[in-house]
């Protein structure tokens, strides 16, 4: 892709990305859109594409737990497709990989991504969903729910992990279980180190409780 074009694209995305939701801010973005640069180099997929969909991936934001949450991705897309054919210079018979991208991107609804491309940001995106920033993403939309740290009953989620019910409940729902659905090698190794350090946070996470007296 010419430099001018993503200049372009990034200047773009960053004034209509999603304000008021750390989570999900140009931030974010921006560290997807370098891993999956740097993922889609490994695999030789098509940074035409790739770049676009990262960039707006997550241009469409609702809370989590809203009814509304299920519409972003394809909402999002539409927001990529609209931009993208808005401009001349972008290859019009790439704008529907980058659609797919994004409509395939998504953690819930877990779905296999049938381009190499959309691979590549799927990985990206999931990336973010593990280690030390995911942690900082997960308690960010905590507060934003409205959700406790950690559940009274069952702080640790040793009898079952509920959905949305705490910011620890989504460590098991969510953090923990991205290393397992890498799909490159380079990400696989990426996210085992990650994950390797959010089971120390829970250790570390367990000890405070027991000396909080939470905890036996």
């Amino acid at each position: 892709m010419k430099l001018s074009l993503q200049k372009t694209l990034f200047s773009i995305a960053s004034e209509m990305q999603v304000k008021g939701d750390p989570s999900h801010d140009f931030s974010h973005v921006e560290r997807v859109l370098h891993l999956a640069v740097d993922i889609a180099k490994t695999v030789n997929a098509d940074l035409d594409i790739v770049i676009p969909a990262a960039l707006f991936h997550d241009i469409i934001v609702y809370k989590k737990d809203s009814k509304e949450s299920k519409n972003e991705a394809n909402e999002s897309a539409d927001v990529a497709e609209k931009v993208l054919r808005s401009m001349s210079e972008y290859p019009n018979k790439k704008v529907e990989s980058v659609k797919t991208c994004i409509t395939q991107c998504s953690f819930s609804k877990g779905i296999t991504p049938t381009l190499l491309e959309a691979k590549v940001l799927q990985d990206a995106d999931r990336l973010e969903a593990t280690g030390a920033i995911s942690i900082m993403r997960t308690f960010a939309s905590c507060g934003q729910m409205g959700r406790p740290f950690y559940s009274k009953d069952d702080p640790l989620c040793k009898k079952e992990a509920i959905p949305f019910r705490s910011g620890i409940d989504l460590f098991y729902n969510r953090l923990l279980i991205v290393e397992s659905m890498m799909h490159t090698k380079y990400t696989k190794k990426i996210a085992r180190q990650r994950t390797k350090f959010l089971k120390q946070f829970l250790a570390q996470f367990e000890k405070e409780l027991k000396e909080s007296g939470i905890i036996e």
